[in-house]
Formats: structure tokens, sequence, C-alpha cells
């Protein structure tokens, strides 16, 4: 097949005229008659969002009160301005997501009425998320109802109600008119809940003083419902803020402050997975408080932690203006020490209340949910995020500094194995929101996914080093976020920006070739991952035979035999079944591929301890190990030709703790 497309373009190539190009014309020649198709003109009827003000006011209710089917019943009003085709939206491209992602396939039961009488509605065919409706003379607003068919088993998405807890995504369970822009619309939305529930949001009841008192957070709502639940009715904002808080609500439930402007409201399984020491709470306040120092301003009025310890609500970190959703397994509170990367998840998405939320990449905010997002600035908005969460952590103990040198240490390693960077720019993995979707990967370290995050964050980790040395220590990361982050404070609007502006900011503090910096990082490809951060910031990324608490942590929580510094590879603990391979390494090199099954080790059966015992006993000496490998229903064995035994990553410090790194760890007073 090779050979004779090569043959095709050679001859391709010939001059005209010559009996090798008439030949293949010839072979190529089709029928006279020979029916060739036009396109259709494809014309956009959905108005485009304007800057002008909707005439009236949404109003939206929202039962989460079948648990047993999983259903979110939701009934809305929407005025309209004239009779005639109206177009309605259910929200696309979701912030946070970075990419199409609005679950319109969940949409179902779509009913419209005006004045009683049933209006029938048509699906655009270029934009599925948008509805066509006929308003009739006289109509002074839209009924709309419809239910959110939230995921009832595996493989159906992320699981958003449980008999003890709801999750509920307004941007997920709302539809609103086309032709605004989505901060012009006005909306007021009632919630009802099983009765007896508590939900937290940063919405505020429709009650004198409620907005700023803080004490409706988290309190029981109304009884009264016609379905036997509880409801409560909040105050009318813009749908842009309305959909940028969610709420949480669940039948056990406590709230704790952290600052006078923060909440930190926790829904559990159990009443024992709420059950937090002093010490603990303690750390999460000292989270508030190392952030407001080191971005200065606060871009909330008040701040809502949702935080939900479960086993059967869907996990999630995403990030709002005035309060973010976060979803940790069990033992979060109750077994602290082992709660490893969950203890990173409350300091990332705080971050993003600055990064983000309101210092937005230009080319990323949109006037409504449909105008198509642009990430190109994701190594900011995600990797300086990702930088910030490590260092809050350790600056306010939710990690100790060792915890996050380890981390560190395994992003560093992680990111010195990933050859993508050969072919592929970190910049361009910004569109893997929109490319991936995060879909499952064969060959994740060549294909590579997402690396703005913790790439990003190895770069920023570099900025702060270069920012400290070239001004003697008078500059630091901490003055870029101040410059950046710390301005109008209690503005929870959202603040653009372009790269000229983050290289401007940071030229103000510290004269650099900043734009050739970025260029080289950002831009252009590498053999080598940028670790000057960490290698001039006084550690070096070595390896052992033994790893780290944290690594050990990660691997038990992922149930996995993490192979990938001891030939390149990652198994599931329980069942030997391979998760990731790295592209060209040893594991690669056998055959190995995520989905086969490695089913014994030596000619024993698979177990982890087998298979680390026999990468131990193969190191120095030149027999490999034997894997016998199961793909579908073949069987196979294939020699791992690696020799130097387990390798596990960690930081060593070469500054005697006086390093770059360490100044940015340490808490600020």
């Amino acid at each position: 097949m090779r050979k004779s497309v090569l043959a095709l373009c050679l001859l391709s190539a010939a001059p005209l005229g010559s009996g090798a190009l008439t030949g293949v014309a010839a072979a190529q020649a089709v029928p006279a008659n020979f029916t060739r198709a036009a396109p259709l003109p494809k014309v956009d009827t959905i108005p485009a969002a304007r800057d002008i003000a909707f005439p009236g006011t949404i109003q939206l209710h929202v039962d989460v009160t079948d648990l047993d089917r999983r259903i979110i019943r939701v009934k809305e009003t929407i005025p309209v301005a004239e009779a005639g085709r109206m177009v309605l939206l259910y929200p696309k491209w979701l912030p946070g997501a970075h990419s199409p992602s609005g679950a319109i396939n969940k949409v179902a039961g779509l009913t419209v009425h005006a004045g009683g009488k049933r209006l029938e509605w048509v699906r655009d065919t270029l934009d599925v998320t948008a509805f066509h409706v006929d308003v009739p003379a006289g109509a002074t607003s839209l009924d709309v109802e419809f239910q959110f068919v939230s995921p009832t088993g595996d493989g159906q998405g992320r699981t958003v109600l449980t008999p003890d807890m709801a999750s509920i995504q307004w941007i997920a369970t709302s539809l609103y008119p086309a032709g605004y822009y989505v901060r012009n619309i006005p909306i007021q939305a009632t919630l009802t809940v099983p009765a007896g529930w508590t939900v937290a949001t940063s919405l505020r009841p429709a009650t004198t003083g409620s907005a700023t008192s803080g004490s409706a957070i988290g309190e029981s709502p109304t009884a009264g419902s016609p379905t036997g639940g509880s409801t409560i009715t909040y105050q009318t904002v813009p749908y842009d803020v309305f959909v940028d808080s969610p709420a949480l609500a669940g039948r056990h439930f406590r709230k704790w402050e952290l600052a006078p402007d923060v909440t930190l409201n926790v829904a559990a399984d159990t009443p024992g997975e709420l059950e937090a020491s002093e010490e603990v709470i303690g750390l999460h306040r000292k989270l508030v408080d190392q952030a407001v120092k080191a971005f200065g301003a606060r871009h909330y009025d008040h701040y809502d932690f949702l935080l939900s310890i479960s086993d059967n609500l869907g996990g999630i970190g995403l990030e709002h203006h005035r309060s973010s959703e976060n979803g940790v397994d069990p033992g979060y509170f109750t077994d602290w020490k082992s709660a490893g990367g969950d203890r990173n998840l409350l300091p990332h998405e705080f971050t993003h209340s600055w990064n983000g939320k309101y210092r937005r990449g230009a080319d990323l905010w949109t006037p409504d949910y449909r105008t198509p997002m642009q990430n190109s600035l994701l190594w900011v908005y995600e990797g300086q995020t990702q930088f910030w969460g490590y260092v809050l952590d350790a600056r306010s103990g939710m990690l100790s500094k060792q915890e996050t040198l380890d981390a560190l240490a395994s992003i560093a390693a992680t990111y010195d194995m990933t050859p993508g960077r050969s072919w592929r720019p970190l910049v361009d993995t910004t569109n893997d929101p929109i490319i991936a979707q995060r879909a499952p990967q064969p060959w994740r370290s060549w294909q590579r996914s997402e690396d703005y995050y913790n790439e990003g964050l190895l770069i920023w980790l570099d900025v702060d080093r270069i920012l400290r040395q070239q001004s003697r220590n008078k500059r630091s990361i901490d003055d870029f976020a101040k410059a950046f982050f710390g301005v109008r404070d209690r503005d929870y609007g959202e603040l653009t920006y372009t790269r000229e502006d983050v290289i401007a900011i940071l030229n103000g503090l510290v004269p650099w070739d900043w734009a050739a910096y970025f260029d080289k990082r950002v831009d252009g490809i590498a053999e080598k991952a940028p670790l000057e951060g960490i290698e001039q910031g006084g550690y070096r990324l070595t390896y052992a035979d033994t790893p780290t608490d944290w690594f050990k942590t990660s691997e038990t929580k992922r149930k996995a035999v993490d192979l990938t510094y001891s030939g390149g590879f990652t198994v599931a603990s329980g069942d030997g079944k391979v998760t990731s391979v790295i592209w060209d390494s040893k594991a690669f090199d056998a055959g190995l591929s995520v989905g086969a099954q490695v089913m014994a080790v030596n000619g024993r059966s698979f177990s982890a301890d087998a298979l680390k015992s026999a990468i131990t006993a193969a190191k120095g000496t030149s027999t490999p190990v034997q894997l016998l490998v199961k793909s579908g229903d073949a069987f196979r064995t294939v020699d791992l030709d690696w020799h130097e035994g387990l390798r596990y990553p960690r930081l060593t410090p070469t500054a005697g703790g006086k390093g770059t790194l360490d100044a940015l760890l340490a808490p600020r007073s």
C-alpha cells in the first residue's frame, strides 16, 4: 500500500504531457455523466448575542426530590419581547470546562406553552442546543418544562443525585433566550429539595437583609412543597452570575466559618464523615488567610466552598467566582493524613476565584454560552492556578512542605518522561478540552493531554526563580500576584488579559526577555521538561528505590502499581490491567499497551508484590522480566528488558533549605 501511494506521488510530479502522467490520468478518469453534488447554503438563523437589556425576569423552578429515578424536573417562565420567532438556548460552551460539553443529551420531555396553548418547537440543525419557537400575538411569556435525566448507572456521566445529596448545576437545568449577553438577562430561581435537607450556594434567599448577613448559608429551606419537599426562593441575579452559583444539598450537612466572608459547606454520605477536628478546620482557615495575603484584593462579596464527601456522588473540582464545587472521597476529615491529593483540591479551586474567574484570557471570555471559547491562555488560567494550589497548600499547612516537595517531584518526573513534547508544543494542549474532553487515551505521554496544568506549573516555578534571582530577592511571584490579581477589591466581574499584559507586568517587576522566554517554553517543542525552577531553585530531581509517602498514598488511592519510572508502565494492583505505558519506554518496546492484562510474572500468578520483586531481582542483570500478557482473548509472553530496579522520584536539596523554592513555599505573615 505504501509503495503504490509513493508511486502515485512520484508520477503526479512528472511534467505535463509525460506518458506516466497520461497513464495515471486515464486510470483516474470518471464517466462524463458523473454526478457532482453541490452544498446547500447553511444560514445561521440564531440571533447573535447583543449587549442590550432583556425585557423581564426569568422565573425558574428546579425540583430535585425524585431521588429514586434521579430525575431533575424543571419549570421555567421566560418573558417574551414580541410575537414571532424566538430561540431558546441550552448552555453549550461551559465555563470551567473550556469546551462545548453542555449535557444536551440529558434534556428530555421539553414542552413550551404560551397562555395555556402548547407551542411546537424545532431544534436547530446547525446548533442542536437551540430551539426555535413561534411566539403567538398577545403572548407575554413562555412556560417551559423539561426533565434533566441525570445519570442512573455507569457510563452515563457524573452522578449528581444520590439518596443523601444533590449537586445542582443551574447551567444544566435552564434555558435562556438567544440574542442577549447573558449578563443582561435577570433570573430568579426557586429550588425544591427533599424535606429536612440543607442547601448551600453563593446565591442568597429572597428575604430582606440576607444578601450580606451570611446567616442563610446552609440553612434548611422552608417546608410546604407539593412534592413533599422543602422550597427556597433566591434573589434575582443576572443569568451569568446565576449559572456561576451552583448549589449543594444534602441530608447530612455541616458548615464552618473560615473567615467573616468565607464558609465551608460540607455534605457527606454519613454523619461520621462530618467529624472534623479543630486542627483540620484551622488549616482551612489558614488557606483562606494565605490566599488573601498572596493576592491582595478579593473578588467575591462572600465565598462558599461546596464540599461533598462521598463514594456515591460524582467527584468534581469546578471553579466559580464566589464558590467552588469540590468532591472528595470519604476520609477527607476522618483520615486527613491519607487524603493525599484531595488536600490540594480546595486550594486549587479557591485560587480560581482570582485566576480564571476574575482575570480571564481575552479569547476565552464570551458574551453567552453559544459563542465558541478559545483557550490559548490556559497555561496561565490553569497552569498558574495549579502552581498556586501547591504553594498555598504548603503555606497554609494543608500539605506539609515535604508533602508539597514530594508532589512536585512526581510532577517533575512525569514531565521529564513526556516524549510528546518533541512534536507537540505546550500551547497546543490548550485545545485538548475541545479535542478530547478528557476521554481515555491509549498513549497519553505521546499524545499529550491538558499538559498546560502541570507543565504550566513548572514554568511558573521558574518564573518565580527568575524574579527572585534577577532582583536579588527583592521581587517574587507574590508581587506579580498583587499586580495582576490584586486590583479592584470585591469586583467579581471579568477582567480580561492577553499574553502581552502578562509580559508587561513581569517586565514592570524585573526587566527580562519574557516574550522570548514564553515563546520557547509555551510555543516551542523541546526534549526536556522546564525544570529550571527546581534545578536552579535549590533542589535536584533524583530517584530512589523506595517511594515517598506521597507516592505511596497516590498508588493506594489509585489502586495502582506505578512503574512509570521503573520500566515505563502502570498496572492495576488488583488484576494487573495495564493503565498507562510511556511511549518508547521498555514497556513500550515489550509490546505492552493500555487495556492489556498482566496475568503472570516470571511464571507465577500476578500480584503487585510479585511484579515489584521481579523488577528488583532483575536490577543489574541481563535477564529480562517475563510477563504473561492477555490482550482480548489472546495470550503472549513478553520480555521486559529493564535492569535499573525500582525507581521513585523525589527532590534532593542542594541549597541547604535556602533556595528560591524554599522561599516560595514559606508562609506569609
